[in-house]
């Protein structure tokens, strides 16, 4: 079972306040249509946009009616409501697919990270250079670590000697968010694309 049950009284009290709270959640969510408003009146507005004026949810659904489409609470906070008259089931649709648009928009940054040590070989510094202007290149965020070991500690300034040579060298493509800082034994900094005015 995925949690546990309670069959006491008082467990099936709570479960089932639990699940009615949910369904209120989800319902309050969802916009209110057709017989589901109840308000004792409604300002409304057609389905060319114009609007209608102030009338009782019953009138309002009434029309809707006649012209065969739906009415839909579109501002439930305003005083009177908003209705709108206008068929749901394309509504629905249509804000789906924006929803999918705008999510098929976004672009997701990652925070990538490379690693350097102080005694650091002049290859492998350069190799990991180049990975961090890939990294960048693609529009991600930089992270840029160095761990200290052992008595390494007692030398942070070496440490920052590295990172500020990694920020000049990293410097025409990218601007430092975070300038290098000792946390325990690491020390970080963080870098993102210089954005293309």
């Amino acid at each position: 079972m995925p949690f546990d049950v309670d069959f006491t009284r008082g467990g099936a009290i709570r479960l089932a306040y639990h699940l009615r709270r949910c369904i209120l959640i989800s319902k309050q969510q969802e916009q209110q249509i057709n017989e589901e408003i109840r308000d004792p009146e409604v300002r409304l507005i057609s389905e060319e946009g114009e609007q209608l004026g102030i009338m009782s949810a019953e009138e309002a659904f009434a029309l809707a009616q006649e012209k065969d489409l739906d009415l839909v609470k579109i501002a439930p906070m305003a005083t009177p409501p908003v209705c709108k008259i206008m068929d749901y089931g394309k509504f629905r649709f249509e804000k789906a697919k924006k929803e999918k648009e705008a999510r098929k928009n976004q672009k997701i940054i990652e925070i990538k990270e490379i690693r350097l040590s102080l005694n650091i070989d002049t290859h492998d510094y350069d190799f990991k250079i180049k990975n961090a202007r890939k990294f960048l290149a693609d529009g991600n965020k930089l992270k840029v670590s160095i761990r200290f070991r052992g008595r390494e500690m007692a030398h942070p300034e070496l440490g920052t000697d590295i990172m500020d040579r990694a920020a000049e060298d990293l410097g025409d493509i990218a601007v430092v968010d975070k300038p290098a800082k000792l946390e325990g034994r690491q020390m970080l900094m963080f870098m993102s694309p210089k954005v293309n005015k």
